[in-house]
């Protein structure tokens, strides 16, 4: 052995290369070796060298002597932030769990936001409306137009949100194609012409296959990736919003109003809060706005505030949400309303 053939060895009794690797391994798993793997499983942080020279005295007096001297209060707990995505999210308040685990496309939880028989019941009342508005080209021409647009954006904006949503809900696998049809019908409704009212009838036409469980025969071609603002313009939301507005100040003018009208109020309160979500996605007018989305969040935040409190029967706390709500609404007009 190694121990045989140095000077210093001699006279002493050989150890056996079996005794060796037993050593060797308990070592190891004692975790007083580290292997070439382990060493290079953990990569090497390379960080900048300090100053070669000291700072001159002019430079050195900018600073205080000791920084931690100069800070007030307790120093922050980052620990947190692993498990909560790092910075940036879903935005603040109700909805702040709406990004957590679980989440759908692009890692945004919308069933926190929206559930399953609100998209479903708002699909089904834009229809109507939808369906009211193309009934004859002379009421189309003469402004039905204009609520077609409204219906179909409205009903673009619901498959969107299907599209992405983070569980398995009705419609899924045909919703990029049906977001797409009524996205593209709902802007070219801006104005009422032969074109605008062909296509109107063919997507009422769309709607009602959809609903009776048909998939959408045609596909609308789309260039370039998926952009939120390519769904619906502000214009028609807002009109979707005054609406929501008008149904939720009803709601809430007296307890007894609320007691009747508690189902209503809850979903109008999601249609709300998932308008609010949408208008700060990128590419929406404004949406790089903090200013605008803070107003959006916070009009998203009392609106799910809203929600639960008519799940609960909780006349005061919905009476409170609604009025936060308009309140975010009222002030955003009178800085953003043209």
């Amino acid at each position: 052995t190694c121990m045989t053939r140095h000077p210093s060895n001699r006279g002493r009794r050989p150890v056996s290369r079996a005794v060796t690797a037993v050593v060797i391994g308990g070592l190891c798993a004692a975790g007083f070796l580290v292997v070439d793997e382990a060493r290079t499983a953990t990569p090497v942080v390379k960080r900048a060298k300090p100053p070669a020279k000291a700072w001159d005295k002019t430079t050195a007096r900018a600073f205080p002597a000791d920084a931690f001297a100069e800070l007030v209060g307790e120093r922050p707990s980052f620990s947190g932030l692993a498990a909560a995505g790092g910075k940036g999210g879903a935005g603040s308040g109700a909805a702040a769990g709406a990004a957590a685990g679980g989440a759908g496309a692009g890692g945004f939880k919308w069933s926190a936001i929206v559930s399953e028989d609100t998209l479903a019941d708002e699909i089904k009342d834009v229809k109507k409306s939808a369906a009211a508005a193309v009934a004859s080209a002379s009421d189309f021409k003469g402004g039905g137009y204009d609520r077609a647009r409204d219906a179909f954006s409205m009903v673009a904006v619901a498959f969107g949100v299907i599209a992405e949503y983070d569980q398995d809900i009705r419609w899924k696998k045909d919703a990029e194609a049906a977001r797409d049809l009524f996205a593209r019908v709902g802007f070219n409704c801006k104005v009422g012409t032969d074109q605008s009212f062909a296509e109107s009838k063919l997507r009422v036409a769309d709607l009602d296959g959809l609903l009776a469980g048909n998939a959408p025969e045609t596909r609308a071609e789309r260039e370039g990736d998926f952009k939120w603002s390519q769904v619906a313009g502000r214009p028609p939301l807002m009109s979707r919003l005054e609406a929501a507005d008008g149904t939720l100040a009803a709601a809430v003018a007296s307890k007894g109003d609320f007691e009747k009208a508690a189902d209503r109020l809850a979903h109008d309160a999601e249609v709300v809060a998932m308008i609010g979500e949408v208008i700060q996605r990128p590419e929406h007018e404004y949406f790089d706005d903090d200013t605008y989305k803070g107003y959006a969040a916070t009009m998203r935040d009392a609106a799910l505030r809203a929600r639960d409190a008519a799940r609960k029967k909780d006349y005061e706390a919905a009476r409170a949400a609604v009025g936060e709500m308009k309140k975010s609404c009222d002030t955003c007009h009178g800085d953003y309303r043209s």
